[in-house]
């Protein structure tokens, strides 16, 4: 889908150029990014262009490393389990990242999950457009960049959105060509997910099971990202630098790589390890730790090569519609005359959310609006 406009806008000329048509054509393909590459486009069209982010390959440092931590013996080994939450603590301060080895989510698993992803996104483009929508309200979707319509510049994914907890969708609400992944997945996934908010709770130095009664782990949102290879990829991104708008983000990603965090002002990769997990500090996690813990900035880049597919999995706290005027703040245990909080409390996360949503990824904290 590459318009007359979209050609005179890449070789310069910028008074034919109409932004809002150009992605309202790109909308109403219901094909999303796989859609252009499938007609063999060799240039990306204006939209993915990113004018603010002039990619600098070489500020990746290749001397640091995300944390690895071994969950081997967690549950079984006092002392295994201090030495893990020590880990843990010190990964969520200065990276808010790390990675999970010996979680007891079978590689198996992970890669049929990758693969039941892979599935629905190289469907016929047909078959997926009855699943295409911009009502996110939906429990089941596929889309191209929520923040379409907001951000400065379109990335280079489609995703396959699924509402995993806490009312999971019917089995026959679900794509048949995932379903039974998909349920699989949740069981794991899930046990999981109360494991690391039991570890991170005592790594705040609280009982092991306070973010859980805060309810952090009630609502989870798997995010099916595909990533096709991209004739250009020095002029846009997979993924515009971020933070997650939830608790803790658990992801799997495949072997293509393009994962990067921002430690001390400079990108690190995070490369694929065969079985082992992703796990980051979402934005929710930071308020509630009162900055304790941090939510770090992430990116995708965009690759010549591909398609690149990761799943996501969101832990994020469902308020109810007759709870939203309960005002949330920092944990009061973490709270003291040398330690005040440096976030007010607010209707939150609902408040934050519909912040973090409005505005799209442009690279700015959501946070910043809830400090004092």
């Amino acid at each position: 889908m590459v318009t007359a406009s979209t050609k005179e806008a890449q070789e310069g000329g910028e008074s034919s150029y109409d932004r809002k048509s150009e992605l309202k054509a790109f909308d109403d393909s219901n094909l999303g990014v796989k859609g252009l590459v499938d007609a063999g486009i060799t240039k990306i069209p204006r939209i993915f262009i990113n004018e603010q982010n002039k990619l600098d390959m070489s500020s990746n440092n290749p001397h640091l490393s995300v944390p690895i931590i071994d969950l081997e013996s967690f549950d079984k080994d006092a002392v295994v389990r201090a030495e893990i939450i020590n880990q843990i603590r010190d990964a969520c301060k200065k990276w808010g990242f790390f990675l999970v080895i010996n979680h007891e989510i079978p590689e198996s698993v992970l890669s049929e999950m990758i693969d039941g992803i892979r599935r629905f996104h190289e469907q016929d483009g047909e078959a997926k457009k009855e699943w295409y929508t911009r009502d996110y309200s939906r429990k089941v979707t596929y889309s191209s960049n929520f923040d379409l319509y907001q951000a400065s510049s379109t990335n280079w994914r489609d995703t396959f959105a699924c509402t995993l907890a806490p009312d999971p969708p019917q089995p026959e609400q679900l794509p048949a060509v995932c379903r039974d992944i998909l349920m699989e997945y949740l069981k794991h996934v899930r046990r999981l997910g109360f494991s690391l908010f039991e570890l991170l709770s005592e790594a705040l130095g609280l009982h092991p099971n306070h973010l859980k009664n805060m309810e952090c782990a009630e609502g989870i949102l798997l995010l099916g990202h595909y990533y096709p290879a991209c004739p250009e990829p020095e002029l846009t991104l997979g993924t515009s630098s971020h933070t997650d708008a939830d608790f803790i983000t658990i992801l799997i990603q495949d072997q293509m790589g393009g994962l990067q965090v921002l430690h001390e002002d400079q990108w690190v990769n995070i490369p694929p390890i065969s079985g082992a997990l992703v796990i980051n500090v979402g934005d929710l996690l930071q308020f509630v730790s009162n900055g304790n813990f941090k939510s770090s900035e992430h990116r995708v880049l965009a690759k010549n090569v591909g398609p690149r597919i990761s799943v996501a999995c969101f832990f994020r706290k469902i308020i109810p519609v007759e709870n939203t005027t309960r005002l949330y703040g920092p944990i009061k245990e973490l709270l003291s005359e040398d330690n005040p909080p440096i976030y007010r409390q607010e209707n939150f996360p609902n408040e934050y959310l519909m912040h973090y949503d409005s505005k799209g990824l442009d690279g700015t904290s959501s946070l910043l609006r809830f400090k004092l």
